[in-house]
């Protein structure tokens, strides 16, 4: 019991005094970033989809 009370110890003492948290601003700024980055990888996906759909139709209209 003495090791989980000294683990749960030891990892508050490390979240509240070792760990530095981001400020607000830097939060929100890679929020954006983050966002931003979402975005345009689900564009670049869309827009492969809907190339390979084009493409797949394309070909089975062939035959």
């Amino acid at each position: 019991m003495n090791k989980v009370t000294n683990f749960f110890s030891e990892t508050y003492n490390e979240l509240m005094h070792k760990v530095s948290w981001p400020s607000w601003d830097e939060l929100q700024a890679s929020t954006v970033v983050v966002t931003v980055a979402a975005i345009i990888v689900a564009f670049i996906v869309f827009v492969m989809d809907k190339s390979a759909d084009l493409a797949m139709s394309t070909f089975y209209h062939l035959f």
